[in-house]
C-alpha cells in the first residue's frame, strides 16, 4: 500500500526524508504515524508566540480594527488509536489589528483533558474513531474543544463539534479562563455552531447528544445569563451541526445523516450512515418559543454542515447555506484502515437556499451554485436580516487532487444571482476559513460589502503562513495587505471577528 503521509502532494523543502517534509518546530513522534493530517499543512506546531510589530506587504487598512481569530486541531502527545483531526488539542491562533498594526500570538485551550494528559505524560483518549470508552470521560473520547470559536460578552468562547464543554477564553492573551457556564444553566454541554447575534448580543445555542432529550435549544441575553432552553422532540440520536438565525425565528436540523446508538453502546464504535429514504427536516421555532411551538418542513435528503445567514421575507423564511447530498463518498483504494475517515473529511457540498413558507406550509429549494466549496461566512451585521454576500472556501474534490480536506481559495457569491468570484490562494497554498470584518463605526445600514474579508494561509513550497486582508468589495483584486505571521500555521476548523471596539474596549 502506498504511503498516506506521501501522497498529499505537497512540495518537498529542504529538510525532507524519505519523501516527508520534517519540521524543526513540530511533535517528533508524528513521523512514525502514517496519517496524512499529521503531515505538511496539517503537522502541529510546538510553539506558543505573542509577536507585534509584523511585516506588512501592502498597507493595513486604517479603519481596520479587532482580530481575526481561528481555531484547530494542534495534539501534543501521540495518539493512542487512529487519529482524526477533531482529536487533536484545540489551539487558538489570533492576529489582532490596530492603528495599521498587526500582532498575532496564539495558544492551546487549557482543557480538562489535556491537562490531564499532560499529568500523565501520554494521551488515553480512544478517539473519534473509536472505540469509544464512557470509563473515561462522558463523551467517550476526547473533548478538545478545537473546532469552533466566537466572541461573547467580553471573552472568546471555544467549542467542540460533538457538543462538549465550552471554555472560556480571554480574548487578549488566549489564556483559557475555565469553562464557560450561563447562569442558571442546570449544564454546560453546547454544540459549536452556537451563534451570537451582533445586534442584539444574545447567544442562540443548541445541545445534542445519545440520551434524551436528543436535541435542546436556548438563548442567553449579552450579559452571559439563559433566558430559556427548551427540549426539541426528535426521533432519536442526530449529529446537527448548525443551526440557521432570522430575527424572530431560529431554524434547527433534523438531518438523515447519524449512527446507530446500539452498534456504539455494543461495539463502542460511532457508525455513521447517510439515510437517503429519510428527508432532511428543519424545525422553524419563535427565538424565545417553547418546544411545543416548533414547525417541522420536510426536503429532500442531505446533510449541512453549515448555513450563511437566514432572514424573513412577509410570509417566507429564507435560510441560505451549504448543502451535501454524498456526506461519505466512497473510500478509495490503498487507504487502508483510515479509508473512512479520509473519506468522511472530503467534503462535497455547494452553495444553496432553502425557501420555507410560515403561512401555507410550502418548501422551495436549489442550487445557487454547483461549485464544490464550504466553509461559509457572511457580514456578521446582517445576521438574521436579508444579505446577498457570502464567502467561502474552494475545496478540490478527490479527482481534482482533494485527497485530504484543503482550501484552495476565496470565493465570494451574490446570492440573489448566483455570480461568483474568486481568489485562488496559489500552487501549494491553502488557506484556512474567511471572516468578514467590518469597517469602524459600520452598522447593518452601511453597504453589506464594504469592509474586509481575512484568513491565513500556509505556502506549502516555503511553510510560511501569512494573514491575508482582502476589500470584501473587490476580493479578485487580490489582498490589500499581506501580514507575514512569525512561524508556519497548521490548518484549522473555524475562526471568528472580534470588532476593535469591544475587543480593545476590556484591554
Amino acid at each position: 500500500m502506498q504511503s498516506l503521509r506521501n501522497i498529499t502532494e505537497f512540495p518537498s523543502v529542504e529538510l525532507c526524508i524519505g519523501g516527508v517534509t520534517e519540521f524543526a518546530d513540530t511533535q517528533p513522534w508524528i513521523y512514525g504515524l502514517d496519517n496524512p493530517y499529521l503531515h505538511g499543512v496539517y503537522a502541529p506546531t510546538v510553539n506558543e508566540l505573542d509577536v507585534s510589530g509584523l511585516a506588512v506587504e501592502g498597507e493595513l487598512p486604517k479603519d481596520l480594527s479587532g482580530a481575526y481569530f481561528r481555531n484547530g486541531p494542534n495534539p501534543i502527545h501521540q495518539p493512542k488509536n487512529r487519529y482524526h483531526p477533531f482529536d487533536g488539542d484545540g489551539m487558538i491562533h489570533g492576529v489582532y489589528f490596530r492603528d495599521g498594526t498587526a500582532t498575532y500570538r496564539n495558544r492551546y485551550v487549557d482543557t480538562l483533558a489535556l491537562r490531564k494528559e499532560l499529568a500523565d505524560g501520554f494521551s488515553v483518549s480512544p478517539g473519534v474513531m473509536g472505540p469509544f470508552d464512557y470509563n473515561l470521560s462522558p463523551f467517550g473520547i476526547k473533548d478538545t474543544s478545537n473546532t469552533d470559536v466566537f466572541f461573547y460578552n467580553g471573552d472568546l468562547m471555544s467549542l467542540w463539534y460533538n457538543a462538549g464543554d465550552p471554555y472560556r477564553v480571554d480574548a487578549g492573551d488566549l489564556s483559557t479562563k475555565g469553562y464557560f457556564d450561563l447562569s442558571a444553566r442546570p449544564q454546560r454541554r453546547m454544540s459549536a455552531h452556537s451563534k451570537v447575534d451582533m445586534n442584539s448580543g444574545e447567544l442562540l445555542f443548541f445541545d445534542y447528544g445519545d440520551q434524551p432529550p436528543y436535541m435542546t435549544y436556548g438563548v442567553a441575553n449579552a450579559r452571559g445569563e439563559l433566558q430559556h432552553e427548551v427540549e426539541i422532540e426528535l426521533p432519536g440520536p442526530r449529529l446537527p451541526h448548525d443551526i440557521g438565525v432570522s430575527r424572530n425565528y431560529t431554524i434547527l436540523h433534523d438531518l438523515p445523516f447519524f449512527h446507530d446508538v446500539n452498534v456504539l453502546r455494543q461495539h463502542g464504535y460511532r457508525v455513521l450512515t447517510f439515510h437517503r429514504d429519510i428527508p432532511t427536516r428543519f424545525g422553524i421555532i419563535p427565538r424565545h418559543g417553547t418546544g411545543q411551538e416548533v414547525r417541522w418542513f420536510e426536503c429532500e435528503p442531505c446533510y449541512i454542515l453549515h448555513t450563511s445567514n437566514c432572514w424573513e421575507e412577509g410570509d417566507w423564511l429564507i435560510m441560505d447555506g451549504c448543502r451535501s447530498t454524498n456526506p461519505m463518498p466512497q473510500a478509495q483504494p490503498g487507504e487502508g484502515e483510515l479509508a473512512s475517515m479520509l473519506a468522511y473529511m472530503r467534503l462535497e457540498a455547494n452553495n444553496y437556499r432553502w425557501r420555507f413558507n410560515l403561512r401555507t406550509g410550502e418548501v422551495r429549494e436549489g442550487d445557487i451554485d454547483d461549485l464544490n466549496t464550504e466553509f461559509n461566512k457572511t457580514n456578521p451585521l446582517y445576521m438574521g436580516i436579508k444579505s446577498r454576500y457570502a464567502y467561502h472556501q474552494r475545496i478540490p474534490l478527490h479527482h481534482e487532487g482533494g485527497y485530504t480536506l484543503r482550501f484552495t481559495g476565496l470565493v465570494k457569491y451574490d446570492n440573489e444571482s448566483g455570480r461568483r468570484w474568486q481568489w485562488d490562494y496559489g500552487k501549494g497554498v491553502f488557506g484556512n476559513e474567511a471572516v468578514y470584518a467590518p469597517r469602524i463605526g459600520a452598522t447593518s445600514d452601511s453597504a453589506e460589502d464594504d469592509g474586509y474579508v481575512i484568513t491565513l494561509t500556509t505556502d506549502s513550497n516555503t511553510w510560511q503562513s501569512y494573514c491575508l486582508v482582502f476589500d470584501a468589495a473587490d476580493i479578485e483584486a487580490g489582498p490589500v495587505a499581506k501580514v507575514k505571521l512569525p512561524h508556519r500555521v497548521p490548518f484549522g476548523f473555524h475562526a471568528a471577528w472580534a470588532p476593535g471596539e469591544d475587543l480593545y474596549a476590556i484591554s
